[in-house]
């Protein structure tokens, strides 16, 4: 192939110099000039991006959240919509809406490594935004959108490489990662210039109020004074405070908040309950000696080591077992020794497991699709087993999955397997709209993750009823459990408003 250069450009330019031929064609610039019209933004009021999204149309409320950031909040705000909501949609609206008005040029979207491939995809294909997966060697001053993990962010030399970058929009996913202010991502954000900035969760109060004046704090430094004049003001402590109506307001000018009966959606309804289970005399009996290891051995007398066992024990004695037997080899004397090895024959000769047991019984009665949420590996490889031996097939998931194999577990379970047994990373990121039955076979101490946790079947494109299952053992720490959250529960509804049933329609007698 030959390469010429073309002198077409300096021919017409002399002949327009000699008065050959004229310098301007009305034709092209009446062209130009309706182009420029079309493109001019006459008022600040109302969405522009829409119109460019033919692969997208937004619901009603998630075109009222972005107006509202972009038009009342200045583009810094917490965006808490209930979970299945779609706040990546909102958030992808503000960002194009910024793009298409020249106000932002550079932005940088943080997650979770395993919605980083989402983000990218929903960016391309929904909002034509180029956003590029940050890797190693990724050159960020020539990426104008880019998304990465907010464990590769915080750390060198990523963090360096990112700071000495100007951002007009920074987005957060998943953003109650961000509610101890002690953490190094927590330090990483608060370092960032952010011009704008999104942060993205359902649950934006877990287990304190202390985790929203941190958010508020990233977002809006000040807006609920300095730690001390927030906990003065507001007689704050961790599950409690008054003056709630005044911080709610505070907290609505950089919140926005949609539950699922404000859409204007027809949604199906959440059928939630607590289900109360009996420990056999056995099960009783390998508790109680439990509990009185911390009075014969040093080892056990710390509270989170006993509260550890405790919840264990009211999982599986697999999960029980393998903290016993690590915790053994710290006892120093013959007699701890054999008081810990006497439990742990009594623990191993336990042939039923009352809470298993219940399990069998509201999966075979389902003869549906079931996800048990577990907090302990050794008690989802037991499931497995035990569930196996009763001829019902399962699939695993948790956290030490890849995306290929968690994409691979979801289409077996859609596809062939009656139960997906999930730890807790089972309850972000992965949609299972297929499924209507969840069982919460051991309770978190946060209520936010049973939140969590449903909204993975309860959400946009669930067709029916959504039945939950929440199991407590009488009699054992399930029960102090169950009180914590319901207080906590009690915290989130002041300060961000009314939640969806997660425990139950209504607070039960414990």
């Amino acid at each position: 192939m030959i390469i010429e250069k073309s002198s077409e450009w300096a021919d017409g330019l002399t002949k327009r110099l000699e008065g050959i031929e004229p310098w301007d064609n009305w034709t092209f610039y009446n062209m130009s000039y309706h182009i420029a019209q079309n493109n001019l933004i006459t008022e600040f009021t109302g969405l522009q991006s829409p119109k460019y999204l033919t692969n997208l149309k937004p619901l009603e409320h998630q075109l009222k959240v972005a107006e509202t950031v972009i038009e009342r909040m200045n583009g810094k705000a917490i965006l808490a919509d209930e979970v299945g909501l779609g706040k990546t949609i909102e958030a992808g609206l503000i960002l194009k809406e910024y793009l298409v008005r020249g106000l932002v040029k550079k932005a940088l979207i943080l997650a979770p490594a395993s919605l980083i491939n989402q983000w990218v995809e929903e960016l391309h294909y929904k909002f034509y935004i180029p956003a590029v997966a940050y890797k190693k060697n990724t050159p960020l001053e020539h990426c104008e959108v880019v998304v990465l993990s907010m464990d590769t962010a915080k750390k060198s030399p990523h963090r360096e490489l990112i700071f000495a970058q100007d951002y007009d929009m920074i987005i957060i996913d998943e953003a109650h990662k961000l509610k101890n202010h002690k953490t190094k991502i927590y330090e990483f954000v608060q370092s960032l210039k952010k011009k704008f900035c999104l942060l993205l969760t359902a649950t934006p109060v877990q287990n304190d109020v202390f985790e929203l004046f941190n958010l508020i704090s990233l977002l809006k430094p000040g807006h609920l004074g300095n730690y001390e004049t927030f906990q003065s003001a507001f007689s704050a402590s961790k599950h409690d405070l008054e003056h709630d109506d005044y911080l709610k307001e505070l907290v609505n000018q950089v919140m926005v908040r949609n539950r699922r009966q404000d859409t204007g959606i027809e949604w199906t309804n959440r059928q939630v309950n607590i289900i109360p289970i009996q420990f056999t005399a056995e099960e009783k009996e390998v508790y109680e000696l439990i509990l009185d290891l911390k009075n014969i051995s040093p080892v056990f007398s710390g509270a989170f080591s006993m509260i550890t066992l405790q919840k264990e024990m009211c999982s599986s004695k697999e999960a029980t077992f393998l903290t016993l037997n690590k915790m053994r080899q710290n006892c120093t004397s013959l007699e701890e020794n054999n008081s810990v090895e006497y439990v742990m024959q009594k623990l191993m000769a336990l042939d039923i497991n009352s809470k298993a047991e219940k399990a069998l019984e509201i999966v075979s009665k389902a003869q549906d699709k079931v996800i048990i949420f577990t907090e302990y590996k050794a008690s989802q490889a037991y499931l497995q087993w035990f569930l196996h031996t009763k001829g019902i097939t399962s699939v695993l998931f948790n956290g030490k999955f890849n995306k290929n194999k968690r994409d691979y577990m979801k289409h077996l379970f859609k596809e062939h397997a009656q139960v997906l047994i999930a730890t807790e990373s089972g309850g972000e990121g992965i949609n299972l709209q297929f499924c209507h039955h969840v069982i919460n076979y051991d309770l978190p101490w946060n209520p936010m993750k049973l939140e969590q946790r449903i909204g993975r079947v309860h959400r946009l494109g669930q067709e029916h009823d959504v039945h939950i299952y929440n199991l407590a053992i009488d009699n054992t720490i399930e029960i102090d459990i169950l009180q914590l959250l319901y207080k906590k529960i009690d915290v989130f509804e002041k300060v961000v408003g009314d939640l969806d049933d997660i425990l139950s329609a209504f607070k039960q007698t414990i």
